[in-house]
């Protein structure tokens, strides 16, 4: 399995040092007093975002009215699932990079500038991903529920990636790395985690590295019930064999260190060309 996420691949693109310009994309159904406190907390950035594009995936509330009323640009969504609102979002993105999170997440006050901060040091990153602590249940528990909760995720799919996974509600790609795999993620399949099926396309391009400052606060609801968390598990085994046979292990992990080792080429990647 390809291990060295430090060593950067040939043949990507350097950012430039300031990182440009910045759009934050937050899928959102039948949320729109979490989406607020998002928002809210959006607005106390230390680098604030140069847009924030909320994408109503058929709500049935005010979540729409709430985003405008935030500020933010709102993108309508018919089809159903994560997935599709979370491609729509990135589709209609303009800045060079794109940060993602959820409507019921709290970002920390540095978050934005941490992840513009990564690209400007990693510049070879096609991505970056970074941790999340609860902000409701018993409150000694928060931290290592979460840290728990991770941890368990990072061990199940690191070894079907062959590096690190992203993680929804905490992670940050480059505009151009999305444009080149956008026609590759199963954005129509609302039965399948997109941030793992995002993680197998732009894993397959580039380094994913750490963001390890600015923790994502997060609701703990969708694990407070056996059936949401078994769906969850059905619908990461779904979103991983989905991708069989082409990335069966090992055969993907033989194919990500051929082209980190500049052994092979990449068919359709090269950073820096918009899609057509």
């Amino acid at each position: 399995m390809p291990a060295d996420d430090d060593a950067s691949p040939g043949g990507v693109d350097a950012l430039p040092p300031r990182a440009g310009t910045v759009s934050v994309v937050i899928p959102v159904k039948d949320d729109g007093a979490a989406l607020e406190r998002c928002l809210r907390a959006l607005g106390y950035q230390t680098r604030p975002p140069d847009e924030v594009i909320v994408v109503d995936n058929g709500s049935s509330d005010t979540s729409a009215d709430v985003a405008r009323r935030g500020g933010a640009v709102v993108v309508s969504c018919a089809t159903p699932g994560i997935p599709a609102a979370s491609a729509a979002g990135y589709d209609r993105a303009s800045g060079d990079l794109i940060l993602r999170l959820d409507a019921d997440c709290i970002p920390d006050p540095r978050w934005v500038e941490a992840c513009t901060n990564v690209f400007r040091d990693r510049p070879e990153l096609v991505a970056c991903t970074g941790g999340a602590r609860f902000t409701d249940g018993p409150r000694l528990l928060r931290r290592p529920l979460a840290a728990a909760y991770l941890t368990a995720y990072v061990l199940a799919t690191t070894p079907a990636l062959g590096h690190r996974p992203l993680f929804g509600s905490n992670l940050a790609m480059r505009s151009d790395a999305w444009r080149t795999v956008r026609t590759r993620v199963h954005r129509h399949d609302a039965e399948i985690h997109d941030d793992l099926d995002l993680a197998f396309h732009l894993g397959a391009c580039g380094r994913i590295g750490s963001l390890p400052s600015a923790t994502m606060g997060m609701s703990m609801r969708p694990f407070r019930s056996a059936h949401g968390f078994l769906r969850r598990v059905r619908r990461g085994t779904r979103t991983v064999t989905l991708h069989w046979p082409v990335d069966f292990p090992p055969f993907r992990w033989a194919r990500i260190a051929a082209v980190r080792r500049g052994r092979s080429p990449r068919p359709g990647w090269r950073v820096g060309v918009r899609a057509s």
